[in-house]
């Protein structure tokens, strides 16, 4: 599973020109689900994303967890984040997950982190999405479940 995770005020999904999600102090998390990712995947996950530390305190260093900082998540399914640009001009999906076990995943993702205790929202699956998206800092992490 990669999740890439930007630090953000305000970020929002939006299709044909209405807003379905959206948060303000939090992470948008753009998620791709690969072939044989599965449970172990998503606890990873969420165990990474809910406790690094990537706010800043209040003497402006990354010390504070969404969780400490009351934040929000709007996880975002992008099966792009699985295509391979090795060969050719045309990105390859094979290592992307079906959407069928994708869709299971990638709600059981959002179950998970509400649990954890974070407020968690998500866009509309297989659905056309325009995302927005002020970004603190910059700040932007890649986190595949793989390497964590």
């Amino acid at each position: 599973m990669i999740v890439v995770a930007q630090r953000c005020s305000s970020a929002s999904v939006s299709i044909d020109g209405s807003v379905v999600s959206e948060i303000d102090l939090g992470l948008l998390l753009l998620v791709g689900i690969e072939k044989r990712d599965g449970q172990s995947d998503i606890q990873k996950v969420v165990n990474k994303i809910s406790s690094i530390r990537i706010f800043d305190d209040e003497d402006n260093k990354m010390n504070l967890s969404v969780m400490d900082v009351n934040g929000s998540l709007l996880v975002v399914s992008q099966f792009t984040l699985c295509g391979s640009v090795k060969k050719g001009r045309r990105p390859s999906f094979l290592n992307a997950e079906t959407p069928e076990l994708s869709f299971i995943l990638y709600e059981n993702l959002i179950t998970s982190f509400k649990e954890a205790g974070i407020h968690t929202f998500g866009g509309s699956f297989g659905k056309m999405m325009k995302v927005g998206l002020i970004n603190e800092g910059p700040a932007t992490f890649v986190i595949n479940s793989k390497e964590i």
